[in-house]
């Protein structure tokens, strides 16, 4: 991948989170903890990831015309993203998120997309001159598909590479899939792209293979704990993670693809790019919240240095 400047398009979100022990049952009722009010996003989540890790980025989304909107953006700001390309939408309120968190750090979310709506071809098109000028373009699903689809396009026409996150999981059309040059699903999200339940190494490879075959020269399975399945062209291995004690992974995933771009961008091999992705993930998972548990480039750098020493 050239070294240059990264795009971020995708979404923002205020999370709502609450700790509990276990998660509900229909009908049930639990007591929770900790309720936080954060900035999260899949998109947002990311781009913070990038901008904290190093990246040059700017992110393209909208934010309501409301009070939190206004707090999102200053806040990307201090992370060091370009935030011209972030509209409060009249009329609409910030996208949110309501987030359980069990004891075991695992969570389960409900989204409102509010103005991740107004993230239209349209929208996109104001800025498209961001998405040609850029090295690389990422992206998840939280946007409408067809802006994404429409993204994917402009940046395959001018040699800009395509990084997918396909979350949240949900089957995607061939059109959009020929134009994506990396893809990072989870299990869940590998299976509902190729029908592959992905329990086993063999599995992961299967499922790769599945992907490879849409035109996806380069698909990273992301696998919690275990680390992730790297395939490139069809050759495929397991990268595994740092051991550490998770507290909350609700922004791993996203912290993980954040730096993984961040790190590729700068012109480090896959695996040494993968490592500093599993090392930022590392890290987010030991403190609570999304975007305030991101790492800054600094931390990464000396956790690095301290699993080498």
């Amino acid at each position: 991948m050239k070294t240059g400047k990264l795009v971020v398009l995708g979404s923002i979100n205020a999370d709502h989170i609450l700790n509990i022990n276990h998660f509900p049952q229909p009908g049930e009722t639990v007591i929770g903890k900790q309720y936080t009010l954060a900035f999260g996003g899949k998109g947002a989540n990311q781009a913070v990831a990038a901008g904290r890790s190093g990246a040059d980025i700017s992110f393209i989304a909208c934010v309501g015309d409301d009070d939190i909107g206004e707090r999102v953006r200053k806040q990307l700001a201090s992370d060091h993203i370009d935030t011209q390309s972030i509209e409060a939408i009249k009329d609409s309120t910030t996208g949110v998120a309501l987030i359980f968190v069990n004891a075991e750090g695992e969570n389960v979310i409900g989204i409102d997309a509010g103005a991740n709506k107004a993230v239209t071809p349209e929208y996109l098109d104001r800025y498209k001159q961001q998405v040609i000028g850029a090295s690389a373009l990422l992206m998840q699903l939280e946007s409408p598909l067809e802006t994404v689809i429409a993204a994917a396009k402009i940046a395959k026409d001018n040699d800009t590479q395509v990084i997918l996150n396909p979350a949240p999981a949900c089957e995607l059309p061939d059109e959009l899939l020929a134009r994506v040059d990396m893809i990072t699903p989870n299990e869940t999200e590998a299976e509902k792209l190729t029908g592959i339940k992905v329990d086993s190494n063999e599995d992961a490879a299967r499922a790769a293979k599945a992907l490879h075959d849409k035109g996806i020269a380069t698909v990273i399975i992301t696998l919690g704990s275990k680390g992730v399945w790297l395939s490139q062209n069809g050759e495929g291995k397991l990268v595994a993670g740092f051991r550490v004690k998770a507290v909350d992974t609700i922004a791993a995933g996203d912290t993980f693809n954040g730096a993984l771009v961040t790190a590729l961008l700068e012109g480090k091999p896959m695996d040494s790019a993968v490592r500093f992705a599993h090392a930022a993930a590392a890290i987010a998972v030991t403190r609570p919240g999304a975007q305030p548990s991101v790492p800054w480039r600094k931390e990464i750098d000396d956790f690095l240095a301290q699993q080498e020493a």
